[in-house]
């Protein structure tokens, strides 16, 4: 059984196997309710109730969409300059001085946690958004009646509980135990998930309407990130010319949008953001592929990466797990 246990050749915090006395059934995490089959913390439902109710996509509309911590802050900044290079030089970007997140706001959070009946009519085309939530419950006029474009990005899930884990100790819960949030991932009830059930969603709709939803992986964007680009660009409508894939563009954006450029920006230096009071830095910890191999045991990843086959499989969607 998995337990929290310290081993010298280990971080203290790593899950790695121990007796049912080192199991910390106390829950010391984030609190998260189930609302319309995923888990999400109970002060979005009147947000997700609201959006669900009232937006009105437009056939421009352009929203990125992923689980936390699957690599949505570098997608923003990538969408976002993608579709402004026309209008801001790099050096002139908004990014130089604001989040991502500022720049592409989330539905259920930022524009329906504001207002719950806000006017977006002001909004210049094409409008970007966010999203965490579930392809299943986006707002209907998104899913079926306008031709908006998702951009979804997925992650290795084993590296998205490292950095969940590292990001809600670092902004709100300091002693959460690694244990705690790998036991919440095995069954399913963290943020927006379970994410196998999130994957498959965006996974399903994609390729189903390949038009409507660009399913993209965190790891193919490390390691090839000019040919996601252009895949990002085109499908979105802004592609890239000849003479502009001639004169760098795309290596240009590729420069600017990476982790130790945007880390090092003064709008995610500095401020916080939403109800937690987030510090923008708290978005930028390492970004690698595979860390998680150093906070868990072999046999924890083996037990969830069993799991995660088993909810894919016949699906189509793999993921190149360590099992």
């Amino acid at each position: 059984m998995e337990g929290e246990q310290s081993h010298e050749n280990h971080p203290p915090s790593m899950v790695a196997e121990g007796d049912d006395h080192h199991i910390i059934t106390k829950k010391q995490g984030p609190t998260f309710c189930q609302f319309q089959g995923f888990w999400c913390r109970s002060s979005l439902v009147p947000n997700i109730i609201s959006f669900q109710k009232h937006f009105q996509a437009l056939d421009d509309d352009i929203i990125v969409a992923s689980k936390p911590k699957a690599g949505t802050t570098w997608l923003k900044a990538l969408v976002f300059t993608i579709v402004n290079r026309a209008r801001f030089s790099l050096s002139n970007s908004p990014l130089n001085l604001t989040n991502p997140h500022k720049l592409i706001p989330y539905l259920e959070i930022t524009v329906y946690g504001q207002d719950h009946i806000p006017d977006l009519t002001s909004i210049p085309s094409p409008r970007l958004f966010a999203t965490h939530l579930p392809f299943a419950v986006l707002a209907e006029s998104s899913i079926k009646q306008a031709k908006s474009r998702i951009v979804y990005v997925t992650r290795n899930p084993l590296d998205i509980i490292v950095s969940f884990w590292h990001f809600i100790r670092g902004i709100e819960c300091p002693d959460w135990p690694l244990v705690e949030c790998f036991e919440m991932f095995c069954r399913g009830e963290e943020g927006f998930g379970p994410f196998w059930d999130h994957a498959l969603g965006y996974w399903k709709e994609s390729s189903e309407k390949p038009h409507k939803v660009l399913f993209l992986k965190y790891e193919h964007l490390k390691e090839n990130p000019i040919q996601q680009i252009k895949r990002i660009a085109e499908f979105i409508g802004f592609p890239f010319s000849v003479e502009e894939e001639r004169a760098g563009a795309i290596e240009e954006i590729k420069t600017f949008c990476s982790f130790s450029n945007m880390k090092d920006l003064v709008g995610n230096m500095t401020g916080t953001m939403g109800r937690l009071h987030i510090q923008p830095k708290e978005l930028f910890r390492k970004g690698e592929v595979g860390d998680h191999i150093n906070y868990l045991s072999p046999s924890a990843i083996e037990r969830f990466c069993k799991i995660v086959e088993e909810k894919l499989s016949g699906s189509g969607l793999a993921y190149d797990l360590p099992c």
